[in-house]
């Protein structure tokens, strides 16, 4: 039964990008007052990401922003967005991503539920193993050893 929602799943993805060929998703880089940043572990892929999604027909992406960080993480931004930057995603064709900062609160310890796993804060200098590289430079870039790209 798996296999077959993993497939629905990706044949939706393959009908989203033909209708709609260009996408926009946010990803949320939140931290805490320790300066841990919250990431997120997905039911349907390996590794850690940030919190995000795609922004929804009528919805701005900082809404998507502060919406998926409530949905994917059970946070609360504790201090104003800032935008960090627009980028290119060169492995979707079309798709762009917004990211955006922001200092989070948890609201209660995050569930798993059909498509979180786990999500939880990380000290920056002990980040998991299997983190993807994409996170894994965002994060390098927001502590100021990387500049940013153009492409995520």
């Amino acid at each position: 039964m798996r296999g077959v929602s993993r497939m629905v799943r990706s044949l939706g993805g393959v009908y989203a990008r033909a209708v709609r060929p260009m996408t926009l998703g946010v990803r949320l880089l939140g931290h805490d007052e320790r300066g841990h940043v919250f990431l997120v572990r997905h039911v349907h892929r390996a590794g850690w990401f940030l919190p995000g999604g795609g922004v929804e027909r009528g919805e701005t992406a900082a809404e998507a922003a502060i919406r998926e960080a409530r949905e994917e993480g059970n946070l609360r931004l504790d201090g104003p967005l800032a935008l960090v930057g627009i980028f290119r995603n060169p492995l979707q064709r079309g798709d762009h991503v917004v990211l955006f900062h922001a200092s989070v609160r948890a609201l209660g310890e995050k569930r798993a539920d059909r498509e979180i796993a786990e999500g939880r804060f990380f000290d920056v200098g002990e980040l998991p193993e299997d983190i993807s590289p994409a996170t894994s430079r965002r994060i390098r870039e927001w502590r100021g050893d990387l500049a940013l790209p153009a492409d995520w």
